[in-house]
């Protein structure tokens, strides 16, 4: 294992009802099967965009949330309706979370006019405001600004909603993130900040890197409550956000949450990750895989079968292998698309 993680998943336990401990709201069959669904949706669409990554489909940067999925599966599962949701430029998998269509996304990867972008944004830089999904962006911790400022304008309109603004370990070391910290408690502003500790940032661990490594102690000086997450457990995680939300929504402030995961792959696709042995990636895949993990707890409590996982695979990459003939085969954007959508025009 990682760091000294533990595994939660496997330790459920069914009452005699049939429903499994979750906290405020108890895990259903139906429930859990679509947690498995979704991570597995992101675990394939990240796949096929490697793959389309290196046959150079895909231009630019790509960031695959590969190990990950249990972190945004987890958190946007509790999201209401307008709700925000923000992040950096690992972003795919969150944007799957959302809601957002296979088709459109993977045909922003590839930079085709059909993507949600239009081919405009890529991996990076793609947003979805029917969604509520704020981007993809490429600026470490620029995000946190923004996030903190969704959630002053839910502030000001009165909404009761609540801006979840994502951010890595490596950005925890930002100094906007703390200006934003300071502003959010000032004002009580209604927004979670979720910091996806995957170890390594862009390479250096956070051993090397961060004086205090339990990074959800970081708003202690600006009274932000926080705590650290298994962000391998997607019940561990759905009961830490609902927490959380629920103290934002209240008008508290803010509130932080420390997602201890892990990405199987390098930073990003050119990176062929030498900082870290193939053993110890090795090992967390085979003890702390939060899909595997999941399959596990449905086959013990008998409410899934091998055939009936597979049946679920087989869909998931049947949508991918769409999605990506989608991408492949939709046009690029016209030059003229360069002029488009650079400012918001006011209403003559």
């Amino acid at each position: 294992m990682a760091r000294g993680q533990t595994s939660s998943t496997s330790k459920r336990k069914k009452d005699d009802t049939g429903v499994i401990d979750g906290g405020a709201d108890p895990m259903t069959k139906d429930s859990l099967l679509k947690f498995y669904r979704d991570m597995l949706l992101i675990r394939r669409f990240e796949e096929r965009a490697g793959q389309l990554y290196g046959m150079g489909l895909i231009g630019g940067f790509c960031h695959l949330y590969i190990g990950q999925e249990a972190i945004a599966v987890g958190v946007q599962s509790i999201k209401e309706a307008g709700d925000q949701v923000i992040t950096g430029y690992r972003d795919h998998g969150h944007m799957l979370a959302c809601g957002m269509d296979p088709r459109e996304v993977m045909a922003e990867l590839t930079g085709r006019f059909t993507g949600s972008s239009k081919g405009k944004g890529g991996s990076m830089h793609m947003f979805s405001t029917e969604a509520d999904f704020y981007g993809g962006h490429g600026i470490v911790g620029g995000q946190v600004s923004l996030g903190t400022g969704l959630a002053l304008a839910n502030r000001y309109k009165g909404n009761k909603k609540v801006a979840f603004t994502y951010f890595g370990d490596g950005a925890a070391n930002q100094g906007q993130v703390y200006e934003s910290f300071n502003m959010a408690t000032i004002w009580k502003l209604p927004v979670v900040y979720v910091i996806e500790n995957n170890q390594y940032a862009m390479g250096t661990s956070i051993e090397r890197s961060s004086s205090e490594t339990h990074l959800y102690k970081r708003g202690a000086s600006f009274r932000i409550p926080g705590e650290e997450v298994d962000g391998m457990d997607v019940i561990a995680v759905q009961e830490a956000a609902r927490k959380a939300a629920a103290h934002a929504r209240s008008g508290e402030g803010p509130y932080i949450l420390e997602m201890k995961t892990y990405r199987y792959r390098g930073h990003s696709m050119s990176d062929p990750a030498k900082y870290r042995t193939r053993e110890e990636v090795d090992e967390v895949r085979k003890t702390r895989d939060p899909i595997d993990h999941l399959q596990e707890l449905l086959e013990k409590q008998g409410w899934a079968d091998e055939a009936a996982l597979k049946a679920i695979d087989a869909e998931v990459k049947k949508i991918v292998a769409d999605a990506a003939e989608f991408a492949r085969t939709s046009p690029e954007p016209d030059p003229s698309e360069l002029y488009t959508d650079v400012y918001l025009e006011a209403a003559q």
